[in-house]
């Protein structure tokens, strides 16, 4: 049975989750700063495609068994730890944009698949979801399923609105002092989404 009341709820978690500074959303903005809309909606495509495979991780359970199992689960998110400091690092210093970035390949598909399942703000919003809010009693597959979907389509819209994000911004990212500025405050804001992934 369908639990119409639940569904406002978990769309609003949904957005709020997905669509916070992250990892996949502030790549987003600094491909389509860099190289269009067009052109950053491929890494878009791969994003989605990871945080898919990130949902089915979580709807099964294999995730909440790896990440606590003793011998394994210290490695993944350790891994994922030095991964996202890494990125916050590269992000905080990226010079500012040229013209000649646009003559350079946009990052592809697969980069995105990487951010999606890499990601430990994913998992910790997608734990949160498929655990906090039932959405079909009684059917377990169908109520990750139609989770699935809804998430989906929230991700298309908010990777959409990120990649607009970024155009809007590329002109800053022309400027040397604003572009440090912008790209000190999305490193900052990447280090708090992996915090509170892991906090929670």
């Amino acid at each position: 049975m369908l639990l119409t009341d639940e569904l406002l709820g978990f769309a609003l978690a949904g957005l709020a989750l997905t669509g916070s500074p992250g990892p996949a959303n502030l790549a987003l903005a600094a491909t389509s700063a860099a190289f269009g809309v067009r052109r950053g909606v491929v890494l878009s495509a791969g994003i989605i495609a990871g945080v898919w495979a990130v949902m089915l991780l979580t709807a099964s359970g294999l995730a909440a068994f790896l990440l606590n199992e003793p011998a394994l689960g210290p490695i993944l998110k350790g891994a994922a730890v030095l991964y996202m400091l890494y990125l916050a690092w590269r992000i905080a210093t990226a010079p500012p944009l040229s013209a000649n970035d646009a003559k350079r390949a946009p990052p592809s598909f697969g980069v995105g698949i990487f951010l999606g399942v890499g990601n430990p703000k994913a998992y910790a919003a997608m734990a949160a979801l498929f655990s906090g809010f039932t959405l079909v009693r009684d059917a377990a597959v169908h109520d990750a399923a139609l989770k699935m979907a809804l998430l989906v389509g929230i991700m298309v819209v908010v990777n959409l609105l990120w990649l607009l994000l970024g155009a809007a911004l590329t002109n800053a990212f022309r400027d040397a002092r604003l572009n440090r500025a912008i790209n000190i405050v999305f490193a900052l804001s990447l280090l708090a989404s992996v915090a509170f992934a892991f906090a929670g």
